[in-house]
């Protein structure tokens, strides 16, 4: 299976080779800039606004450990600072002794005695060589010791400054996550109501497309109409047409009821008389 990859993969190169020749890696990185900027731009913007969100939350566990590291150095600083106290106080004791036996030197006596022990001059004057000596062995460790101190300090300073930016940081890219978020809501609701004119839009061509035509049929009602080409009507204008024929036998019958009714006058009249 590798041997067939790495196969295919040679022969892919060299068949670019031979077509694009020295620019065959040029036209390579160009094409896959292109795929990828082609596929990001297909991320939906809410999936990236959430890869981004667990990008923050992905510095929660940089933040404890800072925080416990933090923990540990001021617990090594109280510590430190307990034990220079500590060898201060020591510190100061041994000098007093230290200043106490070199009185006693000062004096031209050969023995000295302490706690009930008698001492020479020169066994007081070794002991007292080997006090200094620890005192200073002491001071020098008393210097190095506040100088390790003063180290953790700074470097417990600078690890809570970290803290400090880094938990200013998450909590400025949550405020723009949340501001992202805003914003892509109010750009969909935008879209939205944009979907909601196209489809009033439509609507109104409807609409009008419907008053076009209720026009058009008006139109040719009103030609009937004026044609009188009404389909289904009783022809009651051939009988008007027809009774003009008779005319004469009309103006008969008129008068003819005018005359019965006249005459019916006269004999009601002579009746009442």
């Amino acid at each position: 299976m590798i041997k067939k990859i790495v196969l295919g993969t040679a022969v892919a190169l060299g068949l670019g080779t031979f077509v694009f020749g020295r620019d065959f890696l040029s036209y390579a990185r160009t094409w896959g800039s292109s795929v990828r900027r082609a596929v990001k731009s297909e991320v939906p913007l809410e999936f990236e606004i959430e890869r981004a969100n667990e990008m923050v939350q992905n510095l929660v566990p940089d933040i404890r450990e800072c925080m416990h590291l933090i923990a540990e150095q001021q617990i090594e600083v109280e510590e430190l600072s307990q034990q220079i106290a500590e060898r201060e106080r020591n510190l100061a004791f041994q000098k007093e002794a230290l200043l106490a036996l070199r009185r006693k030197l000062d004096s031209s006596r050969t023995s000295f005695v302490f706690a009930g022990h008698s001492y020479t001059r020169h066994e007081v004057r070794c002991d007292l060589a080997k006090r200094f000596e620890r005192y200073r062995i002491a001071e020098e460790t008393l210097k190095r010791e506040k100088q390790i101190l003063r180290a953790r300090e700074q470097a417990l300073q600078a690890n809570q400054e970290k803290l400090r930016n880094m938990l200013v940081a998450k909590k400025d890219l949550e405020v723009q996550l949340e501001q992202l978020e805003a914003r892509l809501k109010a750009v969909q609701a935008a879209e939205t109501v944009a979907t909601l004119d196209l489809d009033d839009t439509r609507l109104a061509r409807a609409k009008k497309l419907i008053r076009e035509l209720n026009k058009q049929l008006d139109v040719r009602e009103k030609m009937l109409d004026a044609e009188g080409q009404f389909a289904g009507l009783i022809p009651v204008e051939s009988e008007d047409a027809a009774s003009n024929h008779n005319i004469g036998e009309q103006i008969d019958r008129y008068f003819q009821t005018d005359k019965d009714r006249a005459d019916d006058d006269e004999v009601l009249s002579a009746a009442q008389d």
